[in-house]
């Protein structure tokens, strides 16, 4: 496999460390999103194939074990502060919280129908659950707030469209929804408990991975339509519009290199993003069906779920 497109002055930004070997697939469904537990070096892998939460030890760079019973689980969302994992169950439209310290009792909220993004505010105990909802149920995309301490939900709110990713913005104490069609980003506000503070437009098709860039108060949101959208995320502004090398899905943002990471599943590459430069600095193969990442920001490092060889790929950034 190449090395990929270099970026300026030949430097390579990622390069691969090495792989990790996880519990084979035993169903369709392959790997989506994870979430890095820094503090506890542990990485939360949603293995939807499995109905399971592969766990791997970052420092060792090695699988631990599972979570299971967690049917058609989409997305993991880590909380630190309190120690806490948060899962979206797609298959049994649930929300599962437990703790890092004992993973073994997993408590269950009832979500919205196919739960996927999450996002959370730990100064108020909310989480917010996308719900990507059922074709065939007109009005089923919503959102599902949640109380974390008392484990109940406090409000849903109708969406206009197919939830994708989710993100919460510390400094603005909001909530930001990818919207698929029509093409926008829902802002809410915890407090609310049941109503959209405002909608921002998109101008491509689809957006998918959310991430926010605080040193510059922008939105970075990664659409199918193979376009990276930066907007204000005060004003709504677009900031820019930058061309990616295909359809993405999950991103993330290293904030210490200001580079940001959009990958790509077909056909299996990471385009690295110079934010502040605002380039496409390098695009990097990975492997076929590779469309979610996870990201380390202690050790600068990004990690590529593979579902062809259920493996995880380790990337180290050195620049």
């Amino acid at each position: 496999m190449s090395a990929g497109r270099k970026g300026p002055h030949g430097s390579v930004a990622l390069k691969r460390v090495g792989e990790i070997e996880l519990p084979a697939h035993r169903a369709d469904g392959g790997f989506d999103h994870a979430a890095v537990h820094h503090r506890r070096n542990q990485l939360y892998l949603a293995h939807t194939a499995n109905d399971a939460v592969d766990v791997i030890d970052t420092g060792e760079g090695r699988y631990i074990r599972s979570i299971s019973d967690l049917k058609g689980v989409a997305g993991a969302l880590v909380d630190e502060s309190q120690d806490l994992v948060f899962t979206s169950n797609r298959g049994e439209n649930s929300v599962g919280i437990f703790s890092a310290h004992s993973e073994d009792r997993v408590e269950k909220v009832a979500a919205g129908i196919r739960p996927n993004g999450l996002a959370h505010d730990p100064g108020r105990g909310v989480l917010l659950c996308a719900n990507v909802g059922d074709p065939s149920i007109a009005g089923s995309p919503s959102i599902t707030l949640i109380d974390v301490r008392m484990r109940n939900v406090i409000g849903t709110i109708p969406m206009p469209g197919r939830t994708r990713w989710a993100i919460f913005d510390p400094e603005r104490r909001l909530f930001f929804v990818n919207i698929a069609d029509p093409p926008e980003i829902v802002v809410v506000d915890p407090e609310s408990r049941g109503r959209i503070e405002r909608h921002i437009d998109v101008p491509a098709r689809g957006p998918h991975g959310l991430e926010i860039d605080p040193s510059g108060h922008r939105l970075l949101c990664a659409c199918d339509e193979g376009r990276l959208v930066s907007i204000d995320s005060g004003s709504g502004e677009v900031l820019g519009i930058l061309d990616l090398s295909g359809p993405p899905d999950v991103v993330f943002l290293s904030q210490s290199l200001a580079h940001l990471y959009v990958a790509i599943g077909n056909p299996g590459i990471i385009d690295v993003i110079d934010t502040r430069a605002w380039t496409n600095m390098e695009t990097v193969p990975t492997g076929r069906g590779a469309h979610t990442i996870a990201y380390d920001r202690d050790s600068n490092r990004v990690y590529v779920f593979l579902p062809q060889t259920h493996r995880a790929a380790a990337f180290q950034d050195g620049n």
